[in-house]
């Protein structure tokens, strides 16, 4: 079987989850006896490609002057992106920014449709201007090579996942990762919403990665439960015979990995590190990562007075991971909406114990990690203090945390997957 799949990013040049995911699950694949052609925006070169084709949507040209990029156009160009609808303006202004916005459309069009065009594969300011180039190029992909089945990972990919079902005719799953209201709360992006809606309707199969993201995609999209299948998430088996790092402090050290976001709950962390401090002094909390909340939380360190005791590590990957996994005690995963959460299994895989909301999808599968609300900051520093402080508890969950990871196995998920490929394609 050939899939023809399609990811906004590819290790090594992630900034999240996703890739790794993705990763995993094209290894997955392959030990499935499923090929998989996959699709990125930009390819930096040195991505693996032991389980995957690489196609480097930069590398394709268009020329719109062709009947067939034309049609390709038409397909998409539902995707409108913006709207004129400015409350508390006057006619003359109204009219001015309407004509600028007007300029802008076109000026993004021109961009989309030149023979040419250079992807950032990042998540910046002509996000969606390199969404709608990418379903473009997915037309133009279905209309060259031979697969079975398309698979297309998380919103930014569903256009193109649209696209290339409308040119090819064969079945579309979508993988729904995490949600607008994972990312955003009650404040979702109306334009990805619709995007992930769309996706989901035109679909012949959505997965999803828990059952906690299952009953969102049920409720908030209205998407047909029939067709709604959750698969887990795994983690890639550990080929470290145990990376060490040089530890320089005396203290216990406590952990929180992920994207300083609102989704991620870095201040719950914030608080509950206080309350640890005030009944023990001796420990060091490190927040590793990146977001729009970074300056908020720094902020936030300095009012509590625990600056000396808390520490911002930056983003980390790869072996900086594991560096820090080697030097944890705990790892901590306050997330107020995670749709799955890698992280806490990687750090099980590292023998690090772990505290994990339960509002998040890997709690319904992990069994050795202490769980939590969110909300509760009395109960997760009461949870932090326990492993830190009984020996016992941290060691049984060192020990059994870790055999319960390793049987989380990329080539399970994968197996579900290929069943669900089968299934559409009989």
């Amino acid at each position: 079987m050939r899939v023809l799949m399609f990811g906004w990013e590819f290790p090594p040049h992630i900034t999240g989850g996703l890739g790794t995911a993705c990763f995993g699950l094209t290894k997955g694949l392959l030990k499935q006896a499923t090929e998989v052609i996959f699709v990125v925006p930009k390819a930096f070169g040195d991505e693996s490609q032991e389980a995957v084709r690489l196609v480097n949507a930069s590398d394709v040209l268009v020329d719109y002057t062709d009947k067939s990029t034309q049609e390709y156009w038409r397909r998409i160009t539902y995707m409108q992106i913006g709207s004129n609808l400015i409350p508390y303006v006057g006619p003359e202004a109204f009219r001015r920014i309407a004509a600028e916005s007007e300029l802008e459309k076109q000026d993004s069009e021109d961009k989309v449709l030149s023979k040419k065009f250079e992807f950032s594969g990042k998540y910046g300011k002509n996000l969606m201007d390199e969404v709608r180039r990418y379903a473009l190029i997915a037309s133009a992909i279905a209309s060259r090579y031979e697969f079975d089945v398309i698979h297309a990972h998380d919103w930014l990919t569903y256009p193109a996942g649209i696209a290339a079902r409308s040119v090819s005719g064969k079945p579309l799953v979508t993988h729904m990762h995490a949600t607008e209201f994972d990312r955003s709360g009650e404040h979702v992006n109306k334009d990805v919403y619709d995007i992930e809606k769309k996706g989901m309707e035109e679909a012949d199969r959505v997965i999803a990665v828990s059952n906690l993201t299952r009953n969102v995609v049920i409720r908030r999209y209205g998407i047909d439960p029939g067709k709604v299948t959750t698969i887990y998430n795994a983690v890639e088996p550990s080929e470290k015979s145990g990376v060490e790092a040089r530890r320089y402090v005396k203290e216990k050290v406590v952990t929180f990995l992920g994207r300083i976001t609102f989704q991620k709950g870095p201040d719950y962390f914030v608080e509950a590190a206080k309350m640890v401090l005030d009944k023990d002094p001796d420990v060091r909390f490190v927040m590793a990562g990146s977001g729009d909340m970074m300056n908020k939380i720094i902020r936030r360190v300095a009012e509590l007075k625990i600056s000396t005791r808390f520490h911002f590590a930056g983003f980390l990957r790869g072996q900086e991971v594991d560096k820090m996994f080697s030097l944890s005690d705990a790892f901590v995963m306050p997330s107020v909406s995670e749709p799955f959460g890698l992280v806490p299994l990687e750090a099980m895989r590292s023998n690090v114990p772990v505290v994990i909301s339960r509002q998040s999808g890997v709690s319904e599968i992990l069994v050795h990690a202490l769980k939590v609300d969110f909300w509760d900051v009395h109960a997760l520093a009461d949870a932090i203090y326990g492993l830190l402080h009984y020996e016992g508890l941290s060691k049984m969950f060192r020990r059994y945390g870790k055999d319960e990871v390793d049987s989380l196995k990329w080539e399970n998920a994968a197996f579900q997957v290929k069943q669900v490929y089968q299934n559409l394609v009989g």
